[in-house]
């Protein structure tokens, strides 16, 4: 299988390079990841610059852009060919329920999927900040082709693993709510500009027990099926009324 292999952390994180390691072993692998962190940077898309793409290995390449940068440009761009599949992790940390909204890693996949590619997003689970990643990556390598199947154009597959030697199973979840108890801080500067700093808070998730958060918090690999593209909210039959 000829697989692209992206990320949100950096072509330099643990998570990319254990995942690659261990697809390269039966697959030929392409990375190309962002040259420096972009978490949190959600769909974005650099559309003024111009990207600049630095050779780091055979078929090894680090972006100037954005995780989905790497997505677009490294499968229409920069491999020979349309990939198989694009993998976008392993990613440092959760993306469980909300967090699908903010990922860079989930974005990749996202994008993918939009453009009639099986995508799939891989996060790590620590509670600890004790990283294990070989039995995740050695997950993907085992389970490729039934990840792939799970994803469809405009769907992607987003999995989550808790950091640990063996899991208990898979579960193929839904998707929890996440509410992040996080706040700004302002400050007045010297420039006569206002400056806000993130100050991160604690979590709370909330699931009904088929969650991608109750199957990682019970030992479990999730797998989420994810709509990629937004879908108009269902509404009553009475419309207020419009001035045009």
């Amino acid at each position: 299988m000829r697989i692209l292999v992206t990320n949100d952390d950096g072509y330099a994180s643990e998570g990319i390079q254990a995942l690659a390691s261990a697809l390269r072993t039966r697959h030929e692998v392409w990375v190309v990841a962002p040259a420096a962190n972009r978490s949190g940077v959600s769909h974005g898309l650099t559309m003024e610059d111009p990207l600049r793409f630095r050779v780091e290995g055979e078929r090894d390449f680090t972006c100037s852009g954005l995780p989905v940068d790497c997505a677009i440009t490294g499968s229409q761009g920069i491999m020979p060919c349309l990939p198989d599949l694009v993998i976008s992790g392993i990613n440092r940390g959760a993306n469980l329920g909300t967090d699908i909204v903010y990922s860079g890693t989930a974005a990749a996949a996202r994008q993918a999927s939009i453009d009639g590619i099986p995508g799939v997003a891989v996060s790590l689970v620590s509670k600890t900040d004790e990283y294990l990643w070989e039995p995740l990556a050695r997950f993907v390598l085992e389970n490729l082709e039934s990840l792939a199947s799970l994803s469809e154009r405009d769907v992607f597959v987003n999995v989550n693993a808790p950091s640990q030697p063996r899991y208990r199973g898979v579960k193929l979840t839904g998707i929890s709510r996440r509410v992040y108890r996080d706040s700004i801080i302002m400050h007045d500067g010297p420039d006569g500009c206002k400056y806000s700093f993130f100050r991160g808070g604690t979590i709370r998730t909330d699931g009904d027990g088929s969650t991608d958060w109750d199957a990682v918090e019970a030992g479990f690999v999730s797998v989420t099926r994810v709509l990629a593209l937004p879908v108009a909210a269902p509404g009553g039959n009475d419309m207020p009324p419009f001035t045009v």
